[in-house]
């Protein structure tokens, strides 16, 4: 298996397959810094979301970068993905919510929209008002996505029932699922799924939270990959991990350092199939989540 440097979406369109991950990342100051040096850096896709409440910082910088004295990067030359919060749920709430979105992001459309949870807030688990009001959502997001506010629509944490059930109200398929997947949760059943159905993947929280990499989750077949390919940090080796899988990754970082780290992946030579194969093996059984889950979500 290869890495590519861009994953191709349904609808032609090339998705850098990675980008900065900005959740937690509320203070304007830090997101302005770790976009700017992202982008200096050669990343190509921010990913941000309405809940993570840094959308106005990210537009502000990214405004600053285009229209800088003799800036080389344009509007065109980044990937924007945003999403929809819970509270946003249904038709008219996500038309707003995606305007709002283009508003605070400074820009005339988002590459990737996605709804970030399969649920609607303030409703029990198993309310069927779930699938009503995605289906609300969904429905404005493919009006938005004709009308070209957003080039690209997705969805995020949904399990393979909640994309299922799509096929049944969706006139245009998700072209995106994004999800939680490092070697403990590896979403296999789903990525199989996605493949067959013609939805990319991208991968948030490949390294667990930072859990996988500093020490507080012990994996002896990391540590054999790492003592194999010295050239690559953990981290790296399981990003790396996620890309000769075909899937994007968005991995956070903060610091200059984090930032080139992640970013040099792309350069290196990938893993063989024996790291692949050990890091396959270490498959978690029921799957560790580090972060949401929306299997019982109706």
């Amino acid at each position: 298996m290869s890495i590519h440097k861009t994953v191709k979406l349904a609808n032609g369109l090339a998705m850098p397959s990675l980008g900065l991950g900005t959740w937690q990342q509320r203070d304007a100051d830090v997101v302005k810094r770790v976009v700017g040096q992202a982008l200096s850096t050669g990343y190509q896709l921010i990913d941000t979301a309405s809940v993570y409440r840094n959308e106005a910082a990210i537009g502000d910088m990214l405004t600053e970068i285009f229209n800088g004295p003799g800036s080389t990067i344009q509007r065109k030359d980044i990937w924007i993905t945003s999403k929809l919060a819970p509270t946003q749920q249904g038709y008219e709430k996500a038309k707003q919510a995606v305007l709002d979105s283009l508003e605070k992001l400074q820009t005339d459309y988002i590459d990737l929209y996605l709804i970030h949870w399969p649920g609607a807030s303030r409703l029990k688990p198993d309310s069927p008002k779930h699938r009503e009001m995605r289906a609300g959502s969904w429905r404005a997001l493919e009006e938005l996505y004709e009308q070209g506010k957003v080039r690209s629509i997705g969805v995020s944490n949904f399990t393979t029932r909640h994309l299922d059930e799509m096929k049944e109200y969706a006139k245009i398929q998700p072209m995106v699922n994004q999800c939680e997947m490092h070697p403990l949760c590896q979403q296999t059943e789903l990525l199989q799924y996605c493949a067959q159905n013609s939805i990319a993947f991208t991968a948030y929280a490949s390294l667990g939270e930072g859990a996988l990499v500093n020490g507080d989750v012990k994996l002896p077949q990391l540590d054999a990959v790492a003592a194999r390919r010295p050239d690559l940090t953990p981290a790296q080796i399981l990003l790396m991990w996620g890309l000769q899988k075909g899937v994007a990754v968005i991995p956070k970082a903060s610091s200059a350092g984090r930032i080139q780290e992640n970013f040099d992946v792309l350069a290196k030579a990938e893993l063989s199939a024996q790291d692949v194969t050990d890091l396959d093996g270490i498959g978690n059984k029921p799957e560790k989540h580090f972060c949401w889950h929306a299997g019982h979500i109706a």
